[in-house]
């Protein structure tokens, strides 16, 4: 488990993170978004101890992240790997060796037979067996960080850090890369942190979220209570627009999920017997289950008796 409390940083006189309290639990995929500047990367530097913070807690399975105890904080680092936007490769070496630099790192051997069994299985599970002696110009950028995962991994790490481990690739590739990291979580049980200002990698993978904007933790919850219903903060984070809604009459919001398989539309229609229009409607999809709202606007008498409809039937709802 780790858990941040009340971590505080800044840089001269700009404050970077104010007070973030976050539990991250064991084996879960959890994500931290916000736009460039809400202190998404800094938080993430923090946890693995690159960067020293000025006040609050951050403890990582009971042991605490301090920079004043060197070799403590390298043991726990060792247990945390890390992928980055831009792959971190050496041109010079072949794929095997770029996967095995850490365990250079630490002195141990790297061309026994265990060494080799193990970056073998790690290409295998990236899905780059056949790239072993390939340089990096040789790979394209999917690939590249698919090394970068594997790498990360050769240390037998409980933890992987992904800062913005996507934002470099295309949307097909991204996914590619996003069904991995499902798959490395699943068989291995590491606990994935994500941080990334793309909402699609939020809404694929992670089980928790939270949104950071200016050092700040607005909201937390798992990516369908934050988007489907955003609050004001995560709607202009996601640059929805609001759409145009008639000015007459009364524009109510409700929100479905995946278990919502009644036509609650049609059943209020003639249940009520009355008429309204639907103006807006989306769907979202979460880790394969479907979320969605949609707005409809009803006459200024109707709007009672169909509230108090949605109440009966369990449809979340709210007026614009």
């Amino acid at each position: 488990m780790i858990e941040i409390k009340d971590v505080r940083k800044s840089f001269g006189d700009l404050d970077v993170l104010k007070g973030i309290n976050i539990t991250i639990h064991d084996g879960e995929i959890y994500g931290i978004i916000g736009q460039s500047g809400a202190g998404k990367s800094t938080l993430l530097r923090c946890i693995n101890g690159l960067e020293d913070f000025q006040s609050g807690t951050i403890t990582v399975d009971g042991t605490p992240v301090s920079l004043e105890d060197p070799r403590k904080l390298h043991l726990l680092q060792k247990n945390m790997g890390m992928i980055f936007q831009n792959f971190n490769l050496l041109s010079r070496l072949d794929v095997y060796d770029n996967v095995a630099l850490p365990m250079k790192f630490w002195g141990m051997k790297t061309k026994t037979p265990e060494a080799k069994e193990k970056i073998r299985g790690l290409l295998e599970l990236v899905g780059l067996e056949d790239k072993i002696h390939a340089r990096p110009a040789e790979l394209s950028g999917g690939q590249k960080q698919r090394v970068a995962i594997a790498r990360a991994l050769v240390l037998d790490p409980k933890i992987l850090l992904c800062d913005e481990a996507t934002s470099a690739l295309d949307p097909a590739i991204t996914r590619g890369i996003l069904s991995l990291l499902q798959e490395i979580n699943r068989k291995l049980g590491i606990t994935i942190i994500v941080v990334t200002h793309q909402m699609e990698v939020v809404k694929q993978i992670c089980e928790r979220v939270s949104f950071l904007k200016g050092g700040q933790v607005l909201a937390e919850g798992r990516p369908e209570e934050l988007f489907v219903k955003p609050i004001k903060e995560v709607k202009a984070f996601l640059q929805e627009e609001s759409a145009l809604l008639p000015e007459t009459g009364v524009n109510i919001q409700m929100f479905f999920t995946d278990q919502s398989s009644d036509p609650v539309i049609t059943m209020m229609a003639r249940e009520l017997d009355t008429n309204f229009s639907i103006c807006w409607a989306k769907l979202e999809d979460f880790r394969s289950s479907v979320y969605g709202s949609l707005v409809i606007n009803v006459k200024e008498e109707d709007k009672e008796k169909v509230l108090a409809y949605l109440d009966r039937t369990g449809v979340s709802w709210e007026v614009l």
